[in-house]
């Protein structure tokens, strides 16, 4: 599996962003998408869920607002 171009973490909670490339109008163009989970440990291994408890909820909005600000300056176009 490849890399996310860009993590953030708080706690357990991450926000990967994963660049996705599509032909428009025969011309690449890139968009991205951005997976947020919690890591949680079951016995011996670690598994992640896109479901989250009441106290999980600042760790999504700290990597959601991380992911978002990381997102808008890369795709800005200058004035």
């Amino acid at each position: 599996m490849s890399k996310p171009e860009k993590d953030f973490r708080c706690g357990t909670v991450s926000a990967s962003i994963w660049p996705v490339t599509k032909t428009v109008k025969d011309n690449p163009v890139t968009f991205y998408s951005v997976k947020i989970e919690k890591a949680f440990k079951d016995g011996d291994s670690w598994k992640h869920s896109n479901v989250f408890s009441a106290d999980d909820l600042p760790g999504v909005a700290v990597v959601s607002q991380e992911a978002f600000k990381y997102l808008r300056l890369k795709t800005r176009t200058p004035d």
